[in-house]
């Protein structure tokens, strides 16, 4: 039985990754690909695995998500949120044609863990695992909203979670992942700048992505916040556990925390100069 899924994938420049994102998406009968104006081969890639191709300019991943919802018809209730570096195992497929039919009405979405990979391997430990995303949507009752360089969700109605992942590997390399850093940097920066305190009440919600943030939020100036990083990512997480590849993850992501402290520091600087 075919899940009542329709798949929605945001490109832009993605013909290292989208392969393997459609190869996956075998099950599904109605795949859009919604592209910011690619100039490698995404678009020739996907018209040849009979993908919908649609392009609009890219303001935001939260913009971009409801831009397509809004103009984009899809065929079936439900819509899967993918990006062109994740894929979706197929027991992810089963699942979904087992559960879907008798969702209930009042459920609106689902969320996923996302399980990544890098160097051919998944760095379970180092990368948080398990980290939840809203990415399965009855069409109609989700909104998305930028939030630095990601985006959070409004939901009309329950958000219950999935017993399979989503499997997230990009095959860029090193490069291409720095120079997203950097950019991801730059708009966390900037969000964080604007954001009020955060209380510690949100450590204690039921719903993980709250418990996330909060915990985002409550280390967003604490002092030494890279170092802090390092140690909570590879010594109380257990980043340790997946090895050398561990230990090189959580420096780099160590590094992330750095840049986005410097620029916050820049920014004040530039305002109040």
């Amino acid at each position: 039985m075919k899940p009542p899924v329709s798949c929605l994938i945001y490109t832009l420049n993605e013909e290292v990754n989208l392969p393997r994102c459609l190869d996956s998406l075998g099950w599904c009968d109605d795949v859009v690909v919604v592209d910011s104006f690619s100039s490698d081969a995404t678009e020739r890639i996907s018209c040849a695995a009979g993908a919908r191709f649609v392009t609009h300019a890219f303001t935001g991943f939260g913009d971009q998500r409801n831009w397509s919802l809004d103009h984009v018809p899809l065929k079936h209730p439900w819509a899967l949120i993918l990006d062109a570096d994740e894929r979706t195992p197929p027991e992810l497929a089963v699942e979904l044609a087992s559960r879907l039919p008798a969702a209930p009405m009042d459920v609106a979405a689902y969320r996923l863990r996302r399980r990544f990979y890098l160097w051919g391997r998944w760095l379970r430990y180092s990368s948080l695992y398990p980290t939840w995303v809203v990415r399965l949507l009855r069409v109609g009752r989700v909104r998305y909203v930028n939030r630095g360089h990601a985006e959070t969700q409004e939901v009309d109605g329950r958000t219950e979670a999935l017993d399979s992942d989503l499997i997230d590997e990009n095959h860029k390399g090193l490069h291409d992942w720095w120079e997203r850093q950097n950019r991801y940097s730059t708009q966390e920066a900037l969000y964080e700048l604007a954001q009020p305190a955060t209380a510690w009440t949100g450590l204690f919600a039921r719903d993980p992505l709250r418990r996330r943030a909060a915990l985002k939020g409550l280390g967003r100036d604490l002092p030494g916040r890279p170092l802090w990083y390092f140690l909570y990512s590879y010594l109380a997480r257990g980043g340790f556990l997946d090895g050398l590849d561990g230990w090189r993850f959580c420096r780099m992501k160590a590094m992330y925390q750095a840049m986005i402290v410097l620029k916050k520091h820049e920014l004040r600087r530039k305002k109040a100069s």
